[in-house]
């Protein structure tokens, strides 16, 4: 990743990657492009993103940041469904963070046609 790359892994700018789906411009077209924009909104800690983002069922009522974390990649392992074509996906990623990784596979539903996240199982 460069640092005019999206903290997400993809090579555009944050600004045309992420950021629209942050800012609302655009809603992310697969459950793939949610989860990676989920995880830059973490790197960026967009609360209000993250929880937009969150399907109603399962939403916390806020999102708590751990101050000492400092994200440092993505990595998209697998995905099952999720597409355009698709109203259920699964995202197996390890998110990267100085000192481990988190390893999980999530769960996403569109509501109202749009992407969200359900829930999601840790992996070893």
């Amino acid at each position: 990743m460069t640092s005019r790359s999206c903290p997400c892994g993809l090579p555009e700018p944050y600004a045309r990657c992420c950021g629209r789906f942050h800012r609302g411009e655009a809603p992310a077209p697969t459950a793939e492009r949610l989860m990676r924009s989920r995880y830059c909104a973490f790197v960026k800690e967009d609360e209000g993103y993250l929880l937009r983002t969150w399907h109603p069922r399962t939403r916390p009522a806020r999102v708590d940041f751990d101050p000492g974390m400092r994200w440092t990649g993505l990595e998209i392992l697998d995905t099952g469904q999720g597409s355009a074509f698709h109203s259920v996906g699964t995202v197996t990623f390890r998110a990267s963070y100085r000192g481990g990784s988190l390893h999980e596979r999530s769960r996403f539903e569109r509501v109202d046609g749009a992407w969200v996240y359900v829930d999601g199982d840790f992996l070893g």
